[in-house]
């Protein structure tokens, strides 16, 4: 099971660790005997995955249609987190595509089957029948669903191409795709992917794709692997041209311009003609293994967050004295952007090692030119802009509210947005990714007023924070005279 971060208690603090175990699991579903529901062909079924959220079925994720056809393999995969400790309720729900719906239930329902994940993951291939919405049998429906572990994060991407396959089509070519099966445990062949329909050729270049490797091959590169290639018909009638096996080592010969070729061998041909050599080639014109980093390994390989507070000074928001104003302080001490500083900053904070963040202030009108300022330490340090832990942030404002008046402390500074830089600081290979929690613009009104209190080193700079003009942080405007009770900067 995958360590992963624990979702914190109430009081507690959240940081690495095993208080959840949660799996990847990749879900495959095979259908048999499905339901006809189309008059002059087989149905065209879909399966539609679903989790149970407060009572409601909210939709995980659909399969591709598989066309005039009542034992469907599909080959998209639904992909879950097991959570050994939950309840995890699925719904497994089948369809008959009507090309004319645009909503779910406009299709012909096909029967479905409802369980948990827990159920899946234990027997590994589950085999039940499909029940109809009165609770009744889907006729001979059934499902088939086989659950894989994706524990193994590498990730195989292949290239592949055919030359001179055989001729399929009456008035064409051929319209060649291929399908990639792995052995299972009981010896038989499972679906793992499918291409894309190449049109009218006999000389196919598929688009590069991407599956997990233990998708693929249980992560055993050495395990076979049974590629066919078959043309595309219309009707689901798809013509068998040929086949091969091989695996994950020998594809993986692909690379530096080095292609691998199979032939591309029919059976029922190979031994009705004694001549007979193949169908056509299949190349594998680049195999690629890479590995898919998680968050939790780039934390544990030493990558570090760093918390960014960003103060907007602009008079847009109204009097931070009224409950209308975004920075209006409620009796309780704190106002919704207070609490996103905190609710950001206590995460983050877990990850830095020396917890010192930034903070900074801009859009207003600062002494001695009163020129606008859009970066400035809200400790009026330039040369140290950098708090002790992200309680100080809010802190620097508040003490310096009480020290211009004691009516400032009602406008304490919150967060406009909270920049969020990795750096991977190991040496390994790194991330850098920019993401911003809570983005609202925070407008705290400066007006004039009179000092008082002890003085401060990180505050002498400051006599007073003239107001931007409202709407436009840029430039500088003439700032109103103060009135009788105006709170103070």
């Amino acid at each position: 099971m995958a360590a992963t971060l624990g979702s914190a208690s109430q009081g507690q603090p959240r940081g690495v660790g095993p208080q959840h175990c949660v799996t990847r699991v990749e879900l495959s579903v095979v259908a048999a005997n499905l339901l006809d529901r189309d008059v002059a062909s087989k149905s065209d079924p879909f399966c539609v995955l679903f989790h149970e959220v407060d009572g409601n079925w909210v939709e995980l994720g659909r399969t591709e249609t598989a066309v005039n056809n009542l034992n469907p393999v599909f080959g998209v995969k639904f992909q879950v987190d097991y959570h050994f400790e939950e309840i995890q309720k699925l719904r497994f729900a089948l369809f008959d595509e009507d090309k004319c719906a645009t909503q779910l239930y406009e299709h012909d329902f096909l029967g479905e089957f409802i369980c948990t994940l827990g159920v899946i993951v234990s027997n590994k291939k589950l085999d039940r029948a499909l029940i109809l919405a009165n609770g009744k049998p889907a006729g001979k429906g059934s499902i088939t669903i086989t659950a894989q572990e994706l524990s193994d994060n590498r990730v195989i991407t292949l290239t592949f191409s055919g030359r001179k396959l055989d001729k399929k089509d009456f008035f064409g070519k051929s319209d060649p795709y291929l399908e990639f099966h792995k052995q299972g445990e009981d010896g038989k062949w499972m679906l793992v992917h499918r291409t894309e329909v190449i049109k009218n050729t006999l000389d196919p270049s598929w688009k590069p794709f991407s599956v997990p490797l233990v998708s693929l091959c249980n992560g055993d590169i050495d395990r076979s692997i049974k590629v066919l290639c078959y043309d595309y018909d219309n009707d689901g009638g798809h013509d068998f041209i040929g086949e091969f096996q091989t695996s994950v080592a020998r594809m993986s010969e692909a690379h530096n311009s080095l292609e691998v070729e199979y032939d591309c061998v029919n059976p029922k041909k190979q031994k009705k003609k004694k001549n007979y050599k193949n169908s056509g080639l299949i190349v594998v014109r680049s195999c690629k293994i890479t590995r898919n980093y998680t968050f939790l390994d780039y934390i544990l390989g030493g990558c570090q967050l760093m918390f960014t507070v960003g103060i907007d000074f602009t008079a847009s928001n109204g009097n931070p004295r009224e409950p209308s104003s975004l920075h209006y302080i409620n009796p309780l001490g704190s106002n919704e952007y207070l609490s996103a500083i905190w609710a950001v900053g206590q995460i983050i904070q877990d990850y830095d090692t020396d917890k010192m963040f930034p903070a900074l202030g801009f859009g207003a009108q600062l002494p001695p030119d009163w020129k606008v300022s859009h970066e400035f330490a809200i400790n009026f340090d330039p040369t140290n802009p950098f708090c002790s832990a992200v309680l100080h942030a809010p802190h620097h404002y508040g003490w310096r509210h009480q020290r211009h008046g004691r009516d400032a402390r009602r406008h304490r500074s919150s967060l406009e947005a909270a920049h969020v830089h990795h750096h991977h600081w190991s040496g390994q290979r790194g991330l850098r990714r920019h993401g911003i929690f809570g983005r609202r613009r925070l407008r705290l009104e400066g007006q004039h007023g009179r000092g008082g209190g002890p003085g401060h080193r990180a505050v002498r700079p400051l006599q007073r924070l003239q107001e931007c003009p409202q709407g436009d942080p840029g430039q500088v405007g003439p700032g109103r005279a103060a009135a009788a009770g105006d709170p103070v900067l």
